[in-house]
């Protein structure tokens, strides 16, 4: 799958991957969708993102985690 405004350089933010080469780390905007914050608030708080940054980090976040196993350890059913 190719994602356009993901890009990953070594000299960028010691090259995780970002959004469209911006000092702006995918995992950051994920994080912020995470713990609540709007798109809207992302997109006032960060006028150089666009709605399709937000879009193709989720489409990113799926694609990692339909490709990648964690092994959890059982959970404890409350009685």
């Amino acid at each position: 799958m190719a994602f356009a405004r993901i890009t990953m350089d070594p000299a960028v933010c010691t090259g995780k991957a970002c959004i469209r080469g911006l000092r702006f780390p995918v995992a950051r905007l994920l994080s912020l969708l995470a713990a609540g914050e709007s798109c809207e608030s992302i997109l006032n708080d960060y006028p150089y993102l666009e709605r399709g940054d937000i879009d193709e980090a989720l489409r990113y976040a799926a694609f990692l985690a339909e490709d990648t196993a964690v092994d959890l350890p059982p959970t404890v059913q409350a009685k």
